[in-house]
């Protein structure tokens, strides 16, 4: 009997060698320099790095809710085999709210505050077949499993008569009322205190995996991209510097941004102390063309390599990857 090879399934979304600038007065901002990451279907991916890394900018490519000066200058963002950024703005926008959905990072902006929860809810389900009345007992469904307390009169209020929390509730409610194939949350805890975070997270948890959806999950907060996530891509000043399981990325960190990044996470910090640790130093600016290591003038251990040559992709084991040239410099050492 002859046996056929097997081939991995290919990811719901590969982006590959993505660049975006933005036109500005001053010069083009290089928000994304070769950018590649890959969501597996079923998966949890979560995005971390400082502010202005470029995480949210990468979602909102993805989503195809880019400003008007935004200009993708290379690459594709593949969604089941399908190249986002040459399809039809028709044809995109009816992926939107269908196959792919979002979660936005203030609850308080992202709903509409003149009308109902319940015309809102109604009418993002455009898509799906069946009465308004079959539409509506779907949304009330969906309020009750996020959480919602008496969903069958809370439909009818009006988002500012909803908590913060209740609100983003009632965002992942309408996300995934569609059953998305993709569902991008853009920082969805951000605005939320410490207690609706864990609740929100474990809600997102447990949804997910009721719908099996994917998400690309952007976060500044470790801990809940440890609680979530399946997978973590680190970006740095709009360049992806590590990616791996997170398992791999929490315990054996290859990259020095990685290891800082840890290093500063209040959830690591064991004894108690007034002040928090920092990476030194700033972010640099996007301005112009960049020669060698983005973060050379953070890192402790650059060496002059790290000021005239960009680090390559390095694997390290079976699925992570991280640019860094002391990578190259230990498998030099151990050859």
């Amino acid at each position: 009997m002859r046996l056929t090879p097997h081939t991995p399934a290919q990811p719901l979304l590969e982006i590959r060698g993505l660049n975006l600038d933005f036109g500005t007065p001053r010069g083009r901002i290089h928000a994304l320099r070769n950018v590649s990451l890959d969501v597996p279907a079923g998966q949890v991916v979560g995005i971390v790095g400082e502010s202005g890394s470029g995480k949210s900018t990468l979602a909102y490519t993805v989503m195809g809710l880019l400003a008007e000066n935004a200009d993708v200058t290379a690459g594709s963002v593949l969604f089941e085999g399908k190249d986002l950024l040459k399809l039809p703005f028709s044809a995109r926008r009816s992926l939107l709210g269908d196959r792919l959905s979002m979660i936005f990072q203030d609850p308080m902006t992202a709903l509409n505050p003149v009308r109902t929860i319940e015309s809102q809810m109604i009418d993002i389900q455009h898509h799906e077949p069946g009465s308004r009345v079959a539409k509506r007992t779907h949304a009330l469904e969906m309020l009750h499993r996020v959480g919602i307390p008496d969903p069958q009169s809370r439909i009818s209020a009006y988002p500012h008569q909803f908590s913060g929390g209740m609100r983003q509730r009632v965002c992942i409610a309408m996300a995934l009322l569609v059953k998305p194939a993709l569902l991008v949350a853009d920082e969805p805890t951000t605005a939320l205190d410490a207690t609706l975070e864990v609740q929100i997270i474990h809600l997102l948890k447990e949804l997910q995996k009721q719908i099996g959806c994917s998400i690309l999950f952007v976060s500044h907060h470790l801990g809940a991209v440890a609680e979530l996530c399946d997978r973590v891509a680190v970006m740095y000043a709009g360049e992806m510097v590590e990616q791996g399981g997170v398992r791999n990325i929490f315990h054996n960190p290859a990259h020095p941004y990685t290891r800082a990044l840890l290093e500063c996470d209040p959830g690591r910090v064991k004894k108690r102390t007034r002040t928090l640790p920092t990476i030194p130093g700033e972010v640099p600016s996007l301005l112009g063309s960049k020669v060698g290591c983005i973060f050379r003038k953070r890192c402790p251990q650059a060496f002059d390599r790290c000021s005239y040559d960009n680090p390559i992709e390095h694997r390290l084991g079976v699925d992570q990857v991280a640019r860094c040239h002391l990578l190259d410099k230990e498998r030099l050492a151990s050859a």
